[in-house]
């Protein structure tokens, strides 16, 4: 006995499989309501992010109130509770002082360098051509890619005393024009990283180097999102350089800056190896920042950790006030507009 097709009465189709009553639709995935996929997704980074950094902070945070010598690193005793002493001695510490007031002074020229240059650059590569923007991208970026440790090497030698190719270049100039703009015409064997304010010369020319291109870049992304109109009828008005910047291409690119400004206080306030390099160590104390600091008290001998950590904690603390600050202004400018 064979199956053969047959049709419904009145012509109908029956070739379409019809749906059960009570038949079950398939389900879209492991049956999850639909507000609990990103937080699903999200719990992968959250596990990477606590195992990486949030139980480092939390045990540096703890290390901040022990006293850790060689003995506790040797695993013969046990770390001891002090309290607040570690902290007391930072900030009665000159050298915590000094340290403090060479980051923040650092942060605060070298962030403003970065986003002045970083910005000049961006509007210069708006203008140009596409074949002449992308080269100039591709140069820019290069500097940006350099490690933080070559980048130090590199400025250091163009800085050595000896062989640096700065105090080449400055005894070329005419005794004349060197004894008006520096005060002296012999540039022979000047130890630029021997000082404390020489070397932040150095660093703040070496962050700015490394750091303007990432900005410039950014820029230029905003740049391409701001409708041509609005500078077309800037121009038939009549409206100068500065004028058509102040007045439509920074309020425009607000948010941008904002971003940029928070990732350069972020990144200048932990600057350390570029620095270390510069100084061949924690060797100049006057020269040092909180993260050099804090890197001489924790592993240079005797090793301190207790110590290292309460700097670190102090550097932590002042990062997120800072950020916490300029986000919440940024915040009410916003809700003013």
């Amino acid at each position: 006995m064979t199956n053969t097709p047959t049709l419904a009465r009145g012509g109908g189709d029956t070739s379409a499989p019809r749906r059960r009553r009570g038949s079950r639709r398939p389900g879209r995935g492991s049956g999850l309501p639909p507000w609990a996929l990103p937080y699903l997704l999200l719990v992968p980074g959250i596990v990477v992010i606590a195992g990486l950094l949030l139980y480092p902070m939390i045990q540096m945070f703890v290390m901040s109130f022990q006293k850790i010598n060689l003995r506790v690193i040797r695993g013969v005793a046990e770390p001891e509770w002090v309290g607040l002493d570690n902290y007391t001695q930072l900030f009665g510490n000159d050298i915590f002082w000094s340290s403090l007031r060479n980051t923040l002074v650092f942060a605060a020229v070298t962030v403003s360098l970065t986003l002045a240059l970083g910005t000049a650059v961006g509007v210069l590569l708006h203008r140009l051509g596409r074949g002449m923007s992308t080269f100039v991208i591709v140069g820019i970026m290069c500097a940006w890619a350099v490690p933080p440790v070559a980048q130090g090497t590199i400025w250091r030698w163009l800085f050595d005393a000896e062989a640096g190719i700065i105090n080449w270049a400055l005894n070329l100039l005419p005794d004349g024009l060197s004894t008006l703009l520096f005060g002296r015409a012999d540039w022979t064997g000047e130890p630029w990283l021997n000082d404390a304010w020489s070397v932040y010369l150095v660093l703040v020319l070496t962050v700015v180097w490394a750091s303007f291109p990432f900005v410039a870049v950014s820029v230029l992304a905003g740049l391409k999102g701001i409708p041509a109109e609005l500078y077309e009828a800037a121009r038939v008005d009549g409206s100068t350089a500065w004028r058509t910047f102040r007045k439509i291409t920074f309020p425009l690119l607000k948010p941008v800056f904002a971003v940029l400004t928070i990732l350069s206080i972020i990144w200048d306030f932990k600057v350390f190896s570029q620095l270390y390099v510069l100084l061949n160590g924690p060797t100049n104390r006057d020269a040092f920042n909180l993260s050099l600091f804090s890197f001489a008290e924790a592993f240079k001998a005797p090793p301190k950790m207790g110590t290292g950590a309460a700097i670190a904690v102090v550097l932590t603390v002042i990062l997120l006030l800072v950020t916490a600050v300029y986000t919440r202004q940024m915040v009410k400018q916003e809700d003013l507009t």
